[in-house]
């Protein structure tokens, strides 16, 4: 069984990253009912011996003892780093795997990436070693980050790019939440242009998210509940847009039903890597079948149903519904519409009890309605993952490779120019060591050309 490393980099990285390791834990105890460490559960987790404080050995088998995360935890203000270690999920990350400052980056990627990057560099480099010393077979590191922020944007691609260093065998997968139109970092287009530039050059694959899809997602969700349409009877199980059942429960932050299905995401995402199934997909494998060009990395991501994950006691939806809603507007997590535009590949990745009939039925009925790359009919990848959500009798993840994603680029881009173009707040960036202007064209140039 190979591992994983999350490496959560500033306010939202960590925010999601919280919501990630609690549904993990939900979901990882609905299943192994007897408390054993088993190879699901090393995936992401260890089992340490703290009888004898918290530097105790691992254990690799028998009862769980004390789950620690394989995870690093990054901030350049620790306020949010501070909630997590007073919180619920306290005990389950290595105090020694956390790296805080006081003063932020201040909304400025080249604080982030320059400044701050330079600085902790030792400190990030030993920890991320430390972290993979503890996995018998590192596979991949995800990392999760805000491109609008200045220490999200700047020092998370920083990490990005000593991880490449560090561990070029190594997968790294990134999950990016782009700031809306209506962002309040005045800034952040320059920070995610700056960002993307990096993304381009250093990640193997990339989750485009936006922030503008999770809240009309989850704006829906509130519509249909107050409207009666779906019931109002909350399921207390239920993952993604709700914290009850949790360890303790808190009062829910504004921001946790949209935190909720980034998390959901990548529990989908990596439950063939963590439980049984008849046709597993490995992480490897999306990056092999889906990326037929370095640079086009980028993959857009549905989740579906959405009833179910609405924490309203519905029926579920049919199977082929569930299919038809993953390439529908509605579903996605960027503001995009796949089904009008080009794939180049496309994976699905069920859990549940579906069969690999059901999973090549719905391909065939959909295929006409979708347009893929001449040289790429039959890009399709699927997984079967045995083990559903907590609570749901079946999920989908679609993972596309789709020309949908272009818009997202170019609204950032000229969000960009309104402020470039008069050379607003950009002292703020060339008072930085390091940085110059052409850092700004030159990455702009890869955004228009994508």
């Amino acid at each position: 069984m190979t591992q994983s490393v999350v490496v959560q980099v500033g306010q939202c990285g960590n925010q999601v990253g919280c919501r990630f390791w609690d549904l993990a834990l939900r979901e990882h105890a609905a299943v192994n009912k007897k408390g054993i460490y088993d190879e699901a559960l090393s995936s992401f987790f260890r089992n340490v011996d703290t009888r004898s404080g918290n530097n105790g050995p691992d254990i690799y088998k028998g009862k769980i003892c004390s789950l620690k995360a394989r995870a690093l935890l990054i901030d350049m203000e620790e306020g949010v780093v501070n909630e997590i270690l007073q919180g619920p999920l306290k005990d389950v990350f290595d105090s020694k795997q956390l790296i805080t400052d006081v003063s932020g980056s201040g909304n400025n990627w080249a604080v982030g990436h320059k400044i701050y990057g330079c600085q902790y560099r030792e400190n990030i480099v030993e920890k991320l070693r430390k972290t993979a010393e503890h996995c018998d077979c590192l596979q991949c590191f995800f990392i999760i980050h805000s491109m609008g922020g200045g220490t999200g944007s700047g020092l998370g691609t920083f990490v990005l790019n000593l991880l490449e260093e560090e561990f070029p065998e190594v997968y790294r997968f990134v999950t990016s939440v782009y700031p809306s139109g209506e962002d309040d970092v005045i800034t952040s287009p320059y920070n995610s242009v700056l960002a993307m530039k990096e993304l381009n050059e250093h990640a193997d694959c990339v989750l485009p998210i936006e922030n503008e899809s999770l809240l009309e997602i989850v704006n829906k969700i509130h519509q249909m509940i107050n409207s009666g349409k779906l019931g109002s009877t909350v399921k207390q199980n239920s993952l993604v847009t709700s914290s009850a059942g949790s360890a303790k429960t808190l009062q829910e932050k504004p921001f946790d039903a949209m935190n909720n299905i980034v998390a959901n995401l990548l529990l989908n995402l990596t439950s063939s890597a963590r439980f049984e199934g008849s046709l597993n997909m490995d992480l490897n494998e999306i990056s092999m079948n889906l990326v037929p060009f370095p640079r086009l990395h980028y993959l857009v991501s549905s989740l579906t149903p959405l009833y179910t994950l609405a924490d309203v006691n519905v029926p579920s939806r049919r199977l082929d519904q569930m299919f038809s809603d993953a390439f529908s507007r509605d579903h996605q997590l960027i503001q995009a519409d796949p089904k009008h535009s080009l794939y180049l590949a496309c994976a699905l990745l069920v859990r549940g009890n579906v069969q690999v009939s059901d999973l090549r039925r719905n391909i065939e009925r959909l295929k006409p309605s979708l347009h893929f790359v001449s040289w790429n009919q039959e890009g399709w990848k699927t997984g079967l993952c045995s083990v559903p959500p907590v609570g749901h009798s079946h999920s989908l993840l679609a993972l596309a490779n789709n020309t949908c994603v272009k818009p997202t680029f170019i609204e950032l881009k000229d969000r960009f120019m309104k402020l470039y173009k008069k050379k607003a707040h950009l002292h703020h960036y060339l008072q930085i060591d390091g940085m110059e202007q052409s850092c700004f064209s030159e990455a702009l140039f890869p955004v228009v050309c994508q």
